[in-house]
């Protein structure tokens, strides 16, 4: 959707990088703070159950489009881990890091594939979150089912995982694309 409105603005590549970049790390930064602030007010199950950092990667997929959003897929649990093993209390634990990146890199690469789509439609950010969802949990509960002999992490225990966050999907599968289409609206809106 950025890439759209920045076309629209005949933005050279230095201004659509720069754009790219910093809406990048604010999104990587809200997927860092959003799950603190969870887990501050509903305790450490809260992030199971809400999946705070998951709403920021779906916006940024919608946002930013495949490439970019699955940077920001693979970097959100990645420097949440890196600055929260600072404090002693790491954020996502590192047996489930792995999955993590894996899954959120898939679900910021999906709904990155609508993002034109969405650009023309927002209606269509739908759809996008939903299979980003969808196709994010596959992922996850296919590596826990692979890589179960060697990691800590069962397919059982991720089938729990799921289970127990569908409440946070179904939220953000509401909250994401209306937030994407109020940004698609304030974006593309025509200056006259």
């Amino acid at each position: 959707m950025i890439e759209s409105v920045l076309a629209k603005h005949n933005a050279k590549l230095g201004t659509k990088i720069t754009v790219k970049s910093l809406i990048s790390v604010g999104v990587v930064a809200l997927a860092v703070l959003l799950p603190q602030l969870v887990h501050l007010v509903a305790g450490a199950s809260g992030g199971v159950q809400w999946l705070p950092m998951y709403l920021p990667v779906l916006l940024g997929g919608c946002l930013l489009g495949w490439k970019w959003g699955l940077g920001v897929g693979v970097l959100s649990p990645l420097v949440s881990f890196a600055i929260t093993s600072l404090t002693g209390n790491a954020m996502p634990a590192a047996s489930r890091l792995p999955y993590m990146m894996a899954e959120l890199a898939v679900f910021a690469a999906v709904s990155g594939l609508f993002s034109k789509k969405i650009a023309e439609n927002g209606w269509m950010a739908f759809p996008a979150v939903l299979l980003a969802q969808v196709s994010g949990r596959a992922v996850f509960l296919a590596l826990a089912a692979i890589f179960q002999g060697v990691s800590a992490l069962s397919a059982a225990a991720v089938w729990s995982q799921i289970q127990a966050g569908l409440l946070g999907m179904v939220l953000q599968a509401v909250l994401v694309p209306f937030i994407a289409m109020g940004l698609r609206a304030l974006l593309l809106r025509d200056k006259e």
